[in-house]
């Protein structure tokens, strides 16, 4: 028999006014509706019906991981500094780990992500080829220590997530992994009611090779991505790339220096010359791990420093200061060129190809050159595409102009190869008796953050709108107020609960039928019954939530509709 909710027993306090902090549509009604509370910056309560969603969401994921071979177990959240050490990791996810030390001053973590782990735990566990291929997974709490955590649920510093791991013995066997995980997340986005889109993308902090990200399009997304009309292509913003096409530089003149003063931005020089800011180029100066490094792009566009950074990964990266000039003659400020930097590595975006020819700082004061030619009066050290993605950008694929959408990451899934395995040397006994450098597979979906997508994806003006799937309760039967009404409502989510439906009874006295009706559309589940004034005559209201559908009927009809 399914549970009966009573909501005169249930702890729930909704609110009709939107929290002073709420930012997205998922923030406003997760708290109004009485799904979660916030405890502290980025922390947040699960009470019982956001906690009903949140494991009715894992339920869908367990099913699924379970449908691939995957073997659930549970990994300790508290772990021990070296095995990040060992990887690099302690260091390279920087402010973003929480880091504690227990009262003899050994030092821990609270893990974000569990790659080392999972790679001793196998190490430990599988010694031969036979052992494998497995796949591991957990549905745990993980932990960042977010700068801004924001937008409720969906940007905390504690979450739930499932992250499992595939363990193979060969590049075949990691690529069947990975598809098996793609094809499994496709399953779970479509079964919670997600609109996703599988995008490209890179690994970051992560490492590996292939990456691709499932994203749910929604305003209230933090990350952009990119999509073709003409084709399949889509790609994260940092992901996106621009082919290096040479031009014939021949047709250029000399390089002819030009009088500019007052003139240290892209948008004075254009002004003061009359040309287009993308007939200039703009030298980024930043700090590479300490050391100064020019980056070269086109004038009317940005640098996107994320996109630097994941390309020098795992080097650190950051503007340069006033400081950095001091005792650097050769360095200019808002007139640096890259023709005579001759101790200064220079990178450049693709679009600054070999041949193309330029205006750009002449390294001296109030002073710029025209025709500078890429290739001819300076060559570029490494070509990294580091360039904010503009809409219209051409699709790498077919060239067609870019769109560009928001959206939440919902899930990440990587083919990660050997850096862990290799860190740990997790090797195991091979067919011929030699051993096998074991390859690794890291893929990821964000429990809680799906809560809030779903949310974002799926409300209306009255509040949310659950699909099916998820929902904390498959019917929520309201009284209207009367003790007839009260005791008919009960009698008939007693006969749904009978039936194997989860249940959610309004059975609260001294509530108007008004307040009831605005929380049964504020809480969203999928189907509403009302008891109402034609209870007396065993007729009840039958509403679809979603589509706002009302239809009368007599109570055993309804029944059986509804567990049909």
């Amino acid at each position: 028999m399914a549970q009966v909710q009573r909501m005169s027993r249930l702890m729930v306090k909704t609110l009709r006014d939107d929290p002073a902090d709420a930012e997205t549509l998922s923030h406003k009604l997760l708290v109004r509706a009485g799904y979660v509370r916030r405890n502290a910056a980025g922390i947040w309560s699960w009470l019982p019906l956001g906690k009903r969603v949140l494991e009715n969401v894992a339920r869908v994921v367990r099913e699924e991981m379970d449908a691939i071979g995957g073997q659930e177990v549970l990994l300790p959240a508290l772990l021990p500094k070296e095995p990040y050490e060992a990887t690099g990791r302690w260091d390279e996810y920087g402010a973003e780990l929480f880091r504690l030390k227990d009262r003899k001053g050994a030092e821990y973590l609270l893990g974000p992500t569990h790659e080392e782990i999972f790679t001793q735990l196998v190490k430990d566990q599988c010694t031969s080829y036979k052992d494998l291929p497995v796949i591991l997974y957990q549905i745990q709490i993980k932990y960042r220590d977010e700068a801004r955590p924001r937008s409720g649920i969906l940007r905390g510093r504690e979450f739930h997530m499932k992250d499992s791991y595939s363990f193979d013995t060969t590049e075949e066997g990691l690529a069947e992994s990975y598809a098996l995980h793609r094809q499994a997340y496709v399953r779970i986005f479509e079964r919670l009611g997600l609109q996703h889109k599988i995008v490209s993308a890179v690994s970051g902090a992560m490492g590996g090779s292939a990456s691709e990200e499932f994203l749910a399009p929604a305003p209230a997304g933090e990350d952009t991505f990119v999509y073709c009309p003409s084709c399949d292509y889509a790609a994260n913003t940092e992901a996106v790339t621009f082919a290096l096409s040479a031009a014939d530089g021949a047709a250029h003149g000399p390089v002819e220096e030009l009088d500019t003063p007052d003139t240290p931005t892209i948008e004075t020089l254009a002004e003061h010359l009359g040309v287009p800011a993308s007939a200039t180029l703009k030298n980024l100066l930043v700090k590479v791990d300490g050391e100064i490094v020019a980056v070269g792009v086109p004038g009317d566009r940005e640098v996107d420093l994320g996109k630097l950074g994941d390309r020098l990964a795992p080097a650190s990266v950051e503007l340069v200061t006033a400081e950095d000039f001091v005792g650097r003659p050769d360095l200019v400020r808002g007139y640096v060129g890259p023709q005579g930097l001759d101790k200064v590595r220079y990178l450049a975006d693709p679009r600054v190809a070999p041949g193309t020819s330029w205006i750009t700082g002449a390294n001296q004061e109030g002073k710029h050159a025209r025709n500078v030619v890429a290739g001819r009066d300076f060559e570029v050290d490494e070509y990294l595409d580091v360039v904010v993605v503009e809409e219209n950008d051409p699709c790498p694929s077919c060239g067609t102009g870019l769109k560009l959408d928001r959206a939440i990451e919902i899930g990440h899934i990587f083919q990660l190869g050997r850096k862990y395995t290799d860190a740990f040397q997790l090797d195991v006994l091979g067919q011929n008796g030699k051993p096998v450098r074991v390859t690794m597979g890291s893929y990821g979906v964000g429990v809680s953050r799906a809560v809030a997508a779903i949310a974002e994806q799926t409300a209306d003006e009255q509040g949310l709108c659950w699909p099916a799937e998820v929902a904390p309760a498959d019917v929520h039967v309201v009284a209207a107020g009367k003790a007839a009404q009260t005791e008919l409502a009960l009698d008939v989510a007693g006969q749904l609960g009978a039936v194997g439906l989860r249940v959610l009874v309004d059975d609260r006295a001294g509530v108007s039928p008004g307040v009831k009706f605005t929380d049964a559309e504020l809480i969203g589940v999928p189907k509403i019954l009302v008891a109402g004034r034609r209870a007396a005559e065993g007729v009840v209201e039958l509403k679809d939530r979603r589509t706002g559908e009302r239809e009368e009927l007599p109570v055993a009809e309804a029944v059986a509709r509804l567990s049909a």
